[in-house]
């Protein structure tokens, strides 16, 4: 019989994906962006309830309030909202998700096939959670990030700032 933290995982992971695909189907693309913040929350959720508290919480700050605010904000000021045409799909994307659904599909069926992991299903939790009682949750996050990964933060940092630059930029144009 399953246990509360077991419903509650398995209804947020298909919320998850049942918002997933309602953004994905979607034409307007600010409903798109509603659809993809329901998307985080319910990863949220599943990260609260995995014992990641920080992550959780950083999925909330970080992705549904401060990236979708950026993607919302720049959504209006392109005004894409209004007299929408039709994405042109063709034969291409459907091949391209049908074949990334079966990729899915086999990763899942390899996942609870039950086959073990080389080195156990235990060594890997094992591990991260004799790190964390070394050094502590935000440095186990926080340490690689600014020391192992610190071109791609900055990288991704720039990134943003150009994609608002460049929306301000056309947006100017059609006044």
């Amino acid at each position: 019989m399953l246990g509360l933290s077991e419903i509650l995982f398995y209804f947020f992971g298909g919320m998850a994906v049942v918002s997933a695909v309602a953004m994905i189907t979607r034409e307007n693309p600010v409903a798109s962006a509603l659809w993809l913040i329901m998307t985080f929350f319910s990863l949220a959720a599943i990260y609260t309830l995995l014992g990641a508290y920080f992550i959780g919480i950083i999925q909330i700050l970080v992705y549904a309030g401060a990236i979708m605010v950026l993607f919302l904000f720049v959504i209006m000021l392109l005004n894409l909202g209004n007299e929408y045409e039709p994405d042109i799909r063709g034969k291409t994307w459907l091949a391209m998700g049908a074949g990334s659904g079966l990729v899915l599909l086999g990763l899942l069926a390899r996942m609870f096939s039950g086959e073990t992991a080389p080195l156990g299903r235990q060594a890997g939790p094992r591990a991260l959670a004799n790190h964390v009682a070394d050094v502590g949750v935000v440095n186990v996050i926080g340490l690689p990030l600014y020391r192992d990964y610190m071109v791609s933060l900055q990288a991704t940092a720039i990134l943003l700032l150009i994609a608002c630059i460049g929306a301000v930029v056309l947006a100017k144009r059609k006044f």
